[in-house]
């Protein structure tokens, strides 16, 4: 595998596990007590640590890039097994 299709592939992995850790770790201001702004939405979180939220999410998508790259190299699991349609 090419270092550019690394890359290109631990992004995808790093991206999507930012999505996913989004709702995880997040405290809304009443859970905090403290007292909301004037328009601020309830769900809205009352600190975002954006750099910490990151780091997760880049440790996250190094674990499940080098579960895919394992599964490249040794071949655990192949295109034929995943097709539950086969013709017999």
């Amino acid at each position: 595998m090419e270092f550019s299709s690394i890359v290109a592939i631990y992004f995808l992995f790093f991206a999507f596990s930012a999505f996913i850790l989004l709702p995880f770790g997040v405290r809304t201001d009443e859970e905090a007590g403290t007292p909301k702004v004037a328009g601020q939405a309830e769900s809205a979180p009352h600190r975002f640590n954006l750099k910490r939220h990151l780091l997760k999410a880049a440790l996250l998508g190094l674990v499940l890039f080098a579960l895919y790259y394992a599964n490249w190299t040794f071949g655990w699991v192949t295109p034929d097994d995943l097709d539950f349609y086969h013709r017999t």
